[in-house]
């Protein structure tokens, strides 16, 4: 999509969508205005809106099990009330031409390195105001008398499907949503609302987290949990890029998994994950575009292709904007110089009967600072991990389950080393080599109303572990799989 450049009257602003997870990521917002005042919608003028979409997948083959992931757009809609709910009058559409000409879009089509997936429509008129909700309507996989695409590439399995790599074709349940829209809710709008003034173009960008929006169920069928956030960027010299490579070759290591992560602190201080994405071939990251002035620690791991893992690497304090060149991860060492697995249940029960919720689970380490302090830090998932679950089914619940429960199983294949770490905060960066053993884990799971578009559940939503089944300090090792103790959430709806 080529990019709009105009002043004030015609001041440019790029709308993007982050692949995050924000319901975990506490991140202050910073409103922009241009001539708009207020909220709702401005009397009288208008301006135009331009809307893309991009996803990073870090799932895609080989990292996953997915080739394609197809989900078909009916139309996007902006609304200027934060409490504006399905019925409301007032939506707006931001691509008209999608109402009747609806688009199927692979969300892995992109390439590693590529801003835009795909561009859903071009200079709609909107009227000016402050917009504080986005939706995206999907065309059902039931489409009734609707409009469809012209291409179908989901053969015979509705109009939303994932392809896996053995070539199987299954649809995306999407229950509800293809009547009430995917979700982008105020809280996860970075920047606050959308402000359109007379005569402005806007550029509204929607990211949509695929690899985690994507749960399968126990009866092995694949269901919808949106992921989408959007924020107000700059046009330009907002991304960051680099290149992963083996400390020793300094060539892209390969044949493996090679995941970047960007992540942020949250409410709790803890470093969690706003976007992530797999390098390409040659090692090569590229997020972009990001909001203006955000600053993000940049953590990477990798399995090379003879199943020798690295140890994580944080580069602390990268701003928008920056090629942090080479990123030099270490091969870890040893006779088995493999990843570790994690293993465990979740758990949910309302109290009084068994609770259905979404669970997303991540492994933390914490690490020390070279300048003193310490930094607690997500280290991403590799492989065929499940990290994204669905706790729906008390068939697999183990004896330890509190009853009238439902359980779900989760691995996390992670570094068996802890990370190495460094500071960009004067553009050359020096790295700790890693601390010696022992490495020490905590696993952290999050609670969700599924089909919600991210909304939390029980009480609290967030439980932490760093002990396995045997109350013993959660330790990485290679080999079998390190069981760790049960994450129970109740209170749940």
């Amino acid at each position: 999509m080529q990019r709009l450049q105009r002043t004030c009257r015609n001041r440019h602003v790029t709308v993007v969508g982050i692949a995050s997870l924000l319901g975990a990521i506490g991140l202050a917002t910073v409103g922009v205005s241009c001539g708009v005042t207020g909220s709702g919608i401005s009397s009288g003028g208008t301006g135009t809106i331009n809307v893309s979409m991009t996803d990073p997948p870090s799932c895609a083959f080989p990292n996953g099990n997915f080739v394609h992931v197809y989900i078909t757009v009916r139309t996007v809609q902006a609304h200027t009330s934060a409490t504006a709910d399905d019925s409301s009058a007032g939506w707006q559409e931001l691509a008209p031409q999608l109402v009747n000409q609806p688009m199927q879009i692979d969300l892995f089509a992109a390439g590693s390195n590529t801003c835009l997936l795909t561009n859903l429509g071009s200079n709609a008129a909107l009227p000016a105001g402050n917009y504080q909700q986005i939706r995206l309507l999907l065309v059902p996989n039931s489409a009734g008398s609707g409009p469809t695409p012209a291409t179908n590439n989901c053969n015979g399995q509705g109009f939303n499907c994932v392809v896996l790599h053995d070539g199987s074709i299954h649809q995306l349940n999407l229950s509800s949503q293809a009547n009430t829209g995917l979700k982008i809710p105020p809280g996860q709008i970075v920047g606050g609302p959308i402000s359109v003034g007379t005569g402005q173009d806007v550029d509204l960008n929607i990211d949509f987290n695929a690899c985690a929006s994507i749960i399968q169920e126990g009866n092995g069928q694949y269901r919808l949990k949106p992921v989408l956030t959007a924020g107000q960027v700059s046009t330009n010299n907002t991304g960051i890029s680099g290149q992963v490579v083996d400390s020793v070759t300094k060539l892209p290591i390969l044949g493996g998994t090679v995941i970047v992560a960007l992540e942020k602190q949250d409410s709790t201080g803890t470093d969690s994950i706003f976007t992530q994405a797999a390098t390409d071939s040659s090692g090569n990251f590229n997020f972009c575009p990001l909001p203006a002035g955000a600053v993000f620690d940049v953590v990477a791991v990798a399995t090379n292709g003879a199943g020798v893992a690295y140890n994580a690497t944080v580069e602390t304090a990268v701003p928008g904007g920056t090629n942090v060149g080479a990123i030099l991860l270490i091969a870890e060492t040893g006779t088995t110089p493999g990843p570790a697995t994690f293993q465990g249940f979740v758990t949910a029960t309302t109290g009084s009967a068994p609770a259905t919720i979404d669970a997303l689970v991540s492994a933390i380490q914490t690490v020390p600072l070279t300048g003193g302090g310490t930094l607690t830090v997500t280290i991403p998932a590799e492989g065929n991990s499940t990290a994204n679950i669905s706790v729906d089914s008390a068939i697999n619940c183990t004896v330890s389950a509190p009853i009238k429960s439902n359980c779900a199983q989760y691995t996390l294949i992670e570094p068996a080393s802890n990370p190495s770490i460094g500071n960009f905060a004067t553009g050359k960066v020096s790295f700790s080599p890693p601390a010696a053993s022992p490495v020490l884990y905590s696993i952290r799971a999050g609670a969700f109303i599924p089909m919600s578009g991210g909304a939390t559940d029980c009480m609290p939503s967030s439980v932490t572990t760093s002990l396995d089944t045997l109350g013993n300090s959660l330790k990485a090792v290679t080999g079998p799989a390190v069981v760790t103790k049960e994450i129970d959430f109740s209170g749940c709806s």
